[in-house]
């Protein structure tokens, strides 16, 4: 039997260097989103972990953990669904963010969208719905550049 082995592969490209207006509009745009930072960095490392983002997984995680989450919320997130450490509005979250992370499995269901609205008025679902946008561009960005986790 023939496995593939994968092995690390340093920093393909700096993309800040290499397309610095883009780069700066991404950040502008993570900025400029107004929600919860301890909700923000469970969706954050969340949709990281979905996409397998090793760099934003670190970064999200430390990020997290200074904030002060704790260690058995960072380790559950992975298995959240089973996980009871999480509030109903935590759930929503990560139910839209599961949902628009992996869009092409069946797109947003309307009940997933349905309960966001429950826990979220209108204006703070729309800064969910920006920072989960913003966290898959950095991940698809920092996977293809093979951005290195520190």
């Amino acid at each position: 039997m023939n496995e593939t082995v994968h092995t690390f592969e340093p920093t393909r490209m700096r993309i800040a260097e290499e397309a610095p207006a883009p780069y700066r509009a991404l950040v502008a745009l993570g900025r400029a989103v107004d929600l919860d930072p301890a909700l923000r960095e469970l969706v954050n490392l969340r949709a990281s972990i979905v996409n397998g983002c090793a760099y934003c997984i670190n970064m999200h995680s430390r990020a997290a953990r200074n904030g002060g989450e704790s260690e058995q919320r960072l380790y559950a997130l992975a298995a959240w669904r089973d996980a009871p450490f999480f509030s109903d509005r935590e759930r929503a979250a990560l139910a839209l963010t599961d949902a628009m992370t992996l869009i092409s499995d069946e797109g947003v269901p309307r009940a997933v969208w349905n309960e966001a609205g429950e826990h979220f008025a209108e204006d703070e679902l729309a800064q969910l719905l920006w920072a989960i946008t913003a966290i898959n561009a950095w991940n698809r960005i920092s996977i293809a550049t093979r951005i290195e986790p520190t």
